[in-house]
């Protein structure tokens, strides 16, 4: 475990803990943050597993729109979402599509998991498509210019950072 990056790392301790990848992108842009939110986080498991542990799509695709949708979707208070927040979406889910349907035919956490191979279902892959898609998440906001360590909503002047 030595060689494993921070990241990866972070990812890992997460799991062993029994966190989900939905759930675990929460727990990161909230550290990232310097916040906590346990309703969120547990909120999130109903995303695990493919949704509702029915092996549909994937916990860290909807976990990420999540995650996206918490930067700059609708506020509670007046009902408007960031105008990137359409973009943002789209690009994310597109890039994930296209990663996973190149590996593995599908978003589906069942096919990714190799749910219905003969060995049985191997979940190695889900720590490395959580630090490529954490890693992706960060740089569609960056590109964007939405401060993702900020503790509010707003637009930044120049790269963000974590």
């Amino acid at each position: 475990m030595d060689a494993l990056e921070p990241l990866e790392r972070a990812i890992f301790t997460l799991s062993q803990k029994g966190f989900c990848c939905s759930q675990i992108l929460a727990l990161l842009i909230l550290g990232a943050q310097g916040r906590e939110n346990p309703d969120l986080v547990r909120s999130l498991a109903g995303l695990c597993h493919g949704i509702g542990q029915s092996g549909d799509a994937c916990g860290i695709l909807t976990g990420g729109c999540c995650v996206l949708s918490y930067l700059v979707g609708p506020d509670a208070e007046d009902g408007v979402a960031m105008p990137e927040a359409k973009i943002v979406q789209e690009e994310f889910v597109d890039w994930f599509r296209s990663v996973c349907e190149e590996k593995w035919g599908s978003i589906h956490c069942s096919d990714i998991i190799g749910e219905n191979s003969p060995e049985g279902p191997d979940k190695s892959y889900c720590r490395e498509l959580l630090a490529r898609s954490w890693t992706r998440l960060l740089g569609i906001l960056t590109v964007h210019n939405i401060a993702f360590a900020a503790s509010s909503r707003k637009k930044t002047e120049g790269s963000c950072s974590v």
